[in-house]
């Protein structure tokens, strides 16, 4: 019994020392985001050459499956923008609640619109349909809940400032702040995606242009393909194939686009089964890219990728799970005063780094959201559980579908609203 015990406790410090060097790891990218934006504005300065200089054409394809409360204030922002020389195509994708006569009247109220019906394929087929009924040289994809900025267009095309530059991912934020939830993931989309995505572009290493704002040069769709319809990260499998064709991947912090955030915890957890479904379908599409040098910086960057967004949320999940039993059988000892300073200074790490990303994406009213910091621990336990159920999923051989949150159209940013 004692050697099982100590087999446990084993288990527990060693699983406890992993995770704090992955949490301290995190810090890494604190000092690479702040020369992006160093970098950037540096750029902005000079005037340096971007695609933006030369006008392109730009197609936005909207796939729409039963987004009837979404759709038209999407649309609006897009045609609303700055950026002129632009056409809107809408992907109605089989729907049955008044999404096709929604963009049949905004085809007709709007020049830049074109609506587009198919039977019922999924997202993956209506960003192909849409791809084949662009004329753009630069092709974004936008979901249909997706609000613009003004200036986003031209934001993501800042983006191309160079020939080997095949995607532009922009930041994407909660428009929907009427819950605690989808405030904790107002926080969370700052610290986890403005501040890492910086940082990852410097390394060269962002590893998905979102679905919900992404642009790509016609020239190198045609290269490497559109978007796989059998998985459920599309996205996400079509970057990796980006890469693979040797090309850069790059964010651009200010090309933002406001869209809702789960607002229940149903929703929440769909949305992040999704989203590690289409992780773990991607990595068994391309194996070989994982800690390839070939693929440079990237291919040694996705064994971390797979540590952190895998591994340690399983690891964590037993950490959590033989603790009790490790305590209750003594084999663990825990020093109160060293839990206590570990805590607080986990507190102020996180205060520091939230205060950073904050204040890089200068979205300071955000920081009224803070007081749901003492919910991350539990959004981080459920992150565990999400690769479990995606596990599962994957085992049962669950077949992809659009599987999407239902919209509700709450707008709760200033100036966003039925523009």
């Amino acid at each position: 019994m004692s050697e099982a015990v100590d087999a446990v406790s084993l288990t527990v410090v060693l699983g406890g020392m992993v995770l704090m060097l992955f949490g301290l790891l995190k810090l890494v990218v604190v000092p690479l985001a702040v020369a992006f934006e160093l970098g950037d504005r540096r750029s902005r300065r000079r005037g340096d050459h971007t695609i933006l200089a030369e006008r392109p054409w730009v197609s936005i394809v909207v796939p729409a499956y039963n987004e009837a409360p979404v759709l038209e204030n999407c649309v609006r922002s897009l045609v609303g923008g700055s950026y002129e020389r632009l056409e809107v195509i809408i992907v109605d994708d089989g729907s049955d609640d008044g999404t096709a006569e929604i963009a049949e009247r905004l085809e007709q109220t709007h020049p830049q619109v074109r609506a587009v019906q198919q039977a019922n394929a999924g997202k993956g087929a209506a960003l192909n349909r849409g791809i084949a009924e662009a004329r753009g040289e630069i092709l974004f994809f936008v979901d249909a809940d997706g609000i613009f900025g003004r200036d986003t267009v031209a934001e993501m095309l800042r983006g191309f400032d160079h020939p080997r530059v095949g995607a532009v991912c922009g930041d994407d934020r909660p428009v929907n702040l009427d819950r605690v939830q989808t405030r904790l993931l107002a926080i969370l989309s700052h610290a986890g995606t403005g501040l890492v995505r910086r940082a990852l572009t410097m390394l060269g290493c962002l590893p998905i242009v979102s679905g919900n704002i992404g642009a790509f040069p016609r020239a190198v769709l045609a290269e490497v393909g559109g978007f796989d319809e059998s998985t459920v990260g599309e996205d996400l499998e079509l970057t990796w194939r980006v890469h693979r064709a040797g090309y850069r991947v790059v964010f651009r912090p200010r090309a933002l686009v406001y869209a809702e955030s789960p607002a229940t915890l149903r929703t929440l957890w769909r949305q992040r089964v999704r989203w590690a479904r289409g992780l773990l379908q991607t990595m068994r599409r391309h194996p070989d890219m994982i800690g390839n040098p070939r693929y440079r910086a990237f291919g040694l960057y996705l064994v971390v990728n797979t540590l952190t967004m895998v591994v340690m949320p399983l690891l964590q999940l037993v950490v959590l799970l033989l603790l009790p039993l490790a305590l209750g059988a003594g084999g663990v000892t825990v020093d109160g005063g060293l839990l206590g300073r570990l805590g607080w200074l986990g507190l102020f790490v996180s205060l520091a780094v939230t205060g950073v990303a904050v204040g890089l994406n200068r979205a300071w009213p955000d920081l009224r959201h803070l007081w749901t910091l003492p919910l991350w621990p539990l959004y981080s336990t459920m992150l565990g559980l999400v690769v479990v159920g995606a596990l599962w999923q994957e085992a049962r051989g669950k077949t992809a579908a659009w599987n999407k949150m239902v919209r509700t159209g709450v707008v709760s940013v200033d100036g966003l609203a039925r523009r």
